[in-house]
């Protein structure tokens, strides 16, 4: 049946109400959408090509048939997305206590690519075969037990969307000129595995346990003390990451996750977990983890990631080619929630807008927030701030160096101020012109 298309009836008393038009509000959405990005500038190349006589040119990859099914049993993304890999610190001399940053700049949505996650190793990344590894479980329980990975594959799963984030992310006096080097130790991902607490069920914990100790199978047998409260609430043991096993680099085969809690918790390679009445005080609890407080005192069991966020476009190492509409985009996190706002200042503070939350807004994942800004080719400093759900707001860097002093390197959540010079050059604005 022929499509009709019916005049508009002419305007009167007698008018009958407009009805539904699903096709009709469609084209106006668009038309009105066209009008805004004409008005912005951003469909003027566009425009200048829907009006051009010659014919669209037939590109040579349409002209021969392409690579055939199958030609990697494991899929890879396009040579085009080379450049779209992990940063490895600057002027590492070495790399088995080291680490690699997430191109946040690069990514869209909430999940972290497997092959892009951060990394964070003391003593490297051990070769683990999955049928010889064993996880035991002892210490306060009324039945210590050693399960292998099929054993615990046994239990009933789950899989939740959390956020992993180193507790160095970044340090004091670490500015970094990209979004990567600034807060690039952030991931979000899938993780399937069995709650912990159903594990110390099968053990019976005893009354007067308190905490677990958690030791990886890595070289630096990578120790931390757990409460025990969280080891009954959402902690998990994983060993699946984003649809498919970990890998060898996330703790492959068995990891243990702490929703929320500082990286270095969510110990990888999991071998032990030792039911104890009190924390063990080990090297990363003691030498590390801590931080030194202005009055000589030390921090410790700090174990939250507060709330954070970064725009990571336009961001640093960017550059906006042209005035006008230009969407300000980036990812907020915190570690006692779900984020319940971001706000995003073009003025260097001056103020501040609300930008819109991009759903899904989950309980302690990344969540992406949205901003329109019509830039006009000023110089400017761009920045955000996040808000979780208890009512904490992201600080600045001078408000944490105020209450902590600058002897510290974890938890540093701060604003990053993104820098817009009138060439459209964007840096880190904590960084100084040489």
């Amino acid at each position: 049946m022929q499509a009709r298309f019916d005049p508009p009836p002419e305007s009167g008393a007698d008018e009958p109400p407009a009805q539904p038009n699903p096709r009709r509000d469609f084209l106006r959405r668009g038309a009105a959408a066209g009008g805004l990005l004409a008005a912005t500038g951003i469909g003027a190349a566009r425009a200048t090509a829907a009006d051009a006589d010659a014919p669209l040119a037939v590109p040579p990859w349409t002209r021969a048939p392409g690579a055939p099914t199958g030609g990697q049993p494991y899929g890879q993304p396009s040579a085009f997305e080379k450049h779209v890999v992990r940063h490895l610190r600057p002027n590492d001399k070495q790399y088995i206590s080291s680490s690699t940053r997430s191109p946040l700049q690069e990514l869209d949505g909430i999940i972290t690519p497997n092959g892009l996650f951060y990394e964070r190793h003391h003593g490297g990344v051990p070769a683990i075969d999955p049928a010889e590894h064993r996880l035991a479980v002892h210490g306060l329980v009324d039945s210590p037990l050693l399960f292998t990975v099929d054993d615990l594959r046994r239990f009933p799963s789950e899989s939740h969307i959390y956020f992993l984030e180193c507790s160095g992310n970044p340090g004091y006096n670490v500015y970094g000129k990209t979004a990567a080097e600034a807060n690039g130790l952030v991931s979000c991902a899938e993780w399937t595995g069995v709650p912990l607490r159903t594990v110390l069920a099968e053990a019976g914990v005893q009354s007067q346990a308190k905490w677990v100790v958690a030791e990886g199978a890595d070289a630096a047998a990578m120790t931390r003390s757990i409460p025990l409260e969280k080891c009954l609430d959402d902690a998990l043991l994983v060993y699946g990451q984003n649809g498919e096993r970990l890998r060898p680099e996330q703790g492959y085969p068995l990891r243990l996750l702490l929703p929320g809690y500082e990286g270095n918790m969510s110990i990888k390679w999991l071998r032990r977990l030792h039911v104890t009445d009190a924390p063990v005080y080990s090297r990363e609890e003691t030498s590390k983890y801590t931080d030194l407080m202005p009055d000589g005192s030390a921090r410790r069991f700090t174990f939250y990631m507060e709330a954070k966020s970064i725009i990571t476009a336009p961001s640093g190492g960017q550059r906006l080619a042209q005035q006008g509409f230009h969407e300000i985009r980036g990812i907020a996190w915190s570690g006692r929630g779900k984020i319940a706002r971001v706000e995003v200042s073009v003025d260097d503070g001056a103020t501040w807008h609300d930008a819109a939350l991009q759903e899904p807004v989950l309980s302690r994942a990344i969540t992406r927030f949205r901003f329109p800004w019509n830039w006009q080719g000023q110089a400017t400093v761009i920045q955000s701030r996040a808000t979780d759900e208890t009512g904490y707001v992201q600080p600045t860097l001078e408000a944490l160096v105020a209450v902590r002093g600058v002897n510290g390197v974890y938890h540093n959540n701060a604003i990053t101020p993104w820098r817009v010079a009138a060439t459209g050059e964007i840096t880190n604005a904590r960084i100084k012109a040489s």
